[in-house]
């Protein structure tokens, strides 16, 4: 099984599988810098990284402020990736800033994101970024075009070659635009977290022709959980019907949500990458699409 039955979608003039890989699971932590549990062997990571590829993931998203004491997301795709084929795009992220240790230091000034633009390039050894996200607040009215203005300076000098956007509000959107050419919109959104539907964004981003990128898909409100058991019926009752994994079926309803989402599930386990892999073969029905459609209780 490839990524190929996802069908396709561009991120600017690229051209990319709807079904990429998170590289977050990769360090050991999540976004809170929990990095309690054992690194990732690192040669798994690479091995896990390569076949990926060769099935087909050409869409992997990443971050200089995805490490741990042990392990840089970014460093792990460097050594597995590089000399990069042109097919694949590296998505990373700025905005929020993590000192040496770990800790958060808050979101970085405009004048600031150079630095962080270059801290990516240094560790995935690229001379330009294919797309950089601005990670909004997203819960606030903040402007964002301070920040994107900064990073559209840094597009004009060949540093990035597309800009996106993520954990933002539609109207963060709509200002970014008059800026400069959004490709993507990452945000959370799944199953049990659907914020984006009730606000327009992920409706608006079809409008507009931009990729839709989900993430906590698979974990929605546990964020950087591991997987747990499924507690939903439904999910668990359209997985036997497929002989599917509940992971595959939550992937599948995400992609049925519009020709424009993406999904990028992450995974240390090359039983799981595999998995994701399979749901893009999966088709749900009419019936199973409007069952797992209807609201689900808040709080889950």
């Amino acid at each position: 099984m490839t990524t190929a039955a996802a069908g396709t979608w561009g991120l600017g003039d690229r051209e990319v599988s709807r079904i990429g890989y998170g590289a977050m699971r990769l360090t050991g932590n999540g976004m809170a810098g929990n990095s309690d549990g054992p690194p990732i062997d690192r040669d798994l990571a690479v091995r896990l990284l390569r076949r990926a590829v060769d099935q087909g993931v050409d869409h992997i998203d990443t971050a200089s402020f995805y490490f741990s004491p042990l392990r840089s997301a970014n460093e792990l795709i460097n050594r597995a990736l590089s000399p990069y084929r042109d097919d694949v795009v590296i998505v990373t992220k700025v905005g929020p800033g993590r000192d040496a240790s770990g800790e958060w230091q808050g979101m970085a000034r405009p004048d600031q994101l150079r630095g962080q633009v270059e801290e990516n390039l240094r560790q995935l050894g690229r001379d330009h970024l294919d797309v950089v996200n601005l990670r909004h607040g997203g819960g606030d009215g903040r402007s964002v075009a301070e920040h994107f203005g900064a990073l559209a300076d840094l597009r004009e000098a060949g540093l990035i070659r597309h800009l996106g956007l993520s954990n933002v509000r539609p109207e963060h959107v709509t200002e970014a635009r008059a800026i400069a050419p959004v490709v993507c919109v990452q945000n959370p959104y799944g199953l049990d977290w659907r914020q984006a539907d009730e606000n327009g964004l992920v409706d608006l981003c079809g409008e507009l022709g931009i990729a839709f990128v989900p993430f906590f898909a698979l974990s929605g409100r546990r964020r950087e959980a591991a997987a747990g058991q499924e507690w939903d019926d439904r999910v668990r009752a359209v997985a036997r019907a497929h002989a599917a994994t509940p992971a595959q079926v939550r992937l599948a309803w995400t992609l049925h949500r519009g020709p424009h989402v993406l999904a990028i599930p992450g995974t240390a386990d090359p039983v799981h990458l595999d998995e994701n892999i399979a749901a893009a073969g999966l088709r749900l029905t009419p019936e199973e699409w409007e069952a797992l459609g209807a609201p689900v209780a808040d709080g889950r």
